[in-house]
C-alpha cells in the first residue's frame, strides 16, 4: 500500500556509503523525482560520497562525518532540526546509520523488512519496505519508492560531471582511431583483487587489437601497489594514473572510455550509471546481488564455483548475502574467461 496518494512535500534519504550504493541509490532518487518533481530531497552522505552527488538537481547534499565519533552525530542533527520531513528513506542497516536517524524528523521512517535488514535496523523504523524477488541491492532500493507511491519503473541514471572534468579527460583519451579501455584493477579491500597477471594478459590481448589502455584508482597504497605490479608486467602498454585523479575526473574518464574493466568496487557502479559498459570481475559476492546492473551479463564470477567449494550447497540454498570467506577466491578467476568476455563484449557493443 502506498504512503502518498499526493505528492510528499520533502523527504530525507539516508544512504551514507559505500561509492557503489551511492551510485545504485541515485536511481532510486531519480525514480521519485520524475515522479514528483516537486518534492524537495535532502540526502545524508558521506564525504567522499558527497563529492560525486553534490550537483545533482534538486538534491540538498548534507554531509555526515562518520569518523568525527559522536560529534558526527550531533553536528549532523544540529544541521538538521529545523526540518521536519514526510518521510525518511533509510537505505542502510549499518547500526551508524541506524543511530543517525535518531535526530532526523520524519513521520514515517522506512527501512528494510525483515528478509534484507540487519544490525537492528528494524527498530529505528515505523515503515518496514517488503522485498522484492529479485536479489539485486538496486531492487531493494527501488522498492522504497514503490512503498511511497511512486509506480515501479526501470532503474535511469542522469549523472555529469564540470567541464574541467571533461576538459581533462579529453586531454587523456585517445584521440586517434585507438578505442579506450579504462581498467579500475583494485578495489579498496584486497581480497577482491584480480591478480597483475591476469591483467597483464588481458592487457597484451587489447594492446595487439589497437586498444589504449588507462589504470585509474585511488590513492590508496593497495591500489598504487598493484597498478605498479601491473606497469611492470606491461612496460610502456599503459597509462597509470591510479591515485591522480579526483572522484568527478574518474566519472569523466569513465563516461570517455569505450570499454571499463574493474572488479567489484564503485567504478564499476558508476560506469554502469553513466551507461559506459563495464566487465565486472566477482567471487566473493554474488554479483546477482552487488554487479553492476545493467550489465551483468558482462560479469566475469567465480562466485558460484566458490561458494559450492565453501559450503558445499549453490547459492539458490543459502542466505541472500553469502559471501565467500576464501580470500584467494578471485584467483579462481583465469584470464582467458577474461579475455574471452572482452571479445564478447566488443562484438556485441561493436566496439
Amino acid at each position: 500500500m502506498s504512503l502518498f496518494s499526493q505528492p510528499p512535500k520533502s523527504i530525507c534519504i539516508l544512504r551514507l556509503s559505500a561509492l557503489g550504493d551511492v551510485c545504485n541509490t541515485i536511481a532510486a532518487v531519480q525514480a521519485i523525482q520524475s515522479y514528483w518533481p516537486s518534492v524537495s530531497v535532502t540526502w545524508v552522505t558521506g564525504g567522499l560520497e558527497a563529492k560525486l552527488i553534490r550537483d545533482l538537481p534538486g538534491v540538498d547534499v548534507v554531509v555526515f562525518d562518520k569518523k568525527a565519533g559522536w560529534r558526527g552525530y550531533t553536528q549532523l542533527w544540529k544541521q538538521l532540526k529545523d526540518q521536519q520531513f514526510d518521510a525518511l528513506l533509510h537505505m542502510q542497516y549499518a547500526f551508524r546509520a541506524s543511530i543517525a536517524t535518531l535526530g532526523i524528523k520524519a513521520k514515517y521512517k522506512l527501512g528494510f523488512d525483515k528478509a534484507r535488514s540487519q544490525d537492528l535496523q528494524h527498530l529505528f523504523t515505523n515503515v518496514k519496505v517488503p522485498s522484492p524477488s529479485k536479489l539485486h541491492v538496486l531492487d531493494g532500493l527501488m522498492a522504497f519508492t514503490q512503498r511511497l507511491g511512486v509506480p515501479a519503473t526501470s532503474p535511469k541514471w542522469s549523472l555529469d560531471y564540470p567541464a574541467e572534468a571533461r576538459s581533462w579527460s579529453e586531454g587523456i583519451i585517445s584521440q586517434d582511431s585507438k578505442r579506450n579501455l579504462v581498467i579500475v584493477p583494485a578495489a579498496s579491500k584486497g581480497y577482491k583483487n584480480w591478480t597483475a597477471e591476469g591483467y597483464a594478459q588481458v592487457i597484451q590481448h587489447a594492446v595487439e587489437l589497437g586498444w589504449n589502455i588507462i589504470l585509474g584508482g585511488s590513492p590508496a597504497q593497495i591500489e598504487i601497489e598493484l597498478g605498479e605490479q601491473i606497469e611492470r608486467l606491461c612496460p610502456n602498454l599503459v597509462t597509470n594514473l591510479i591515485g591522480q585523479t579526483d572522484i568527478m575526473q574518474m566519472l569523466a574518464l569513465i563516461d570517455r572510455a569505450d570499454l571499463v574493466l574493474a572488479p567489484d568496487t564503485g567504478p564499476t557502479h558508476m560506469a554502469n550509471a553513466i551507461a559506459t559498459p563495464v566487465i565486472g570481475l566477482y567471487a566473493h559476492h554474488n554479483p546477482l546481488r552487488t554487479g553492476p546492473y545493467n550489465y551483468q551479463k558482462y560479469v566475469v564470477s567465480a562466485y558460484e564455483e566458490a561458494i559450492i567449494a565453501e559450503t558445499g550447497k549453490p547459492s539458490s540454498e543459502l542466505e541472500w548475502r553469502t559471501r565467500v570467506k576464501d580470500k584467494q577466491a578471485m584467483q579462481r578467476i583465469q584470464p582467458q574467461q577474461v579475455i574471452d568476455m572482452f571479445d564478447l563484449v566488443c562484438h556485441e557493443e561493436k566496439l
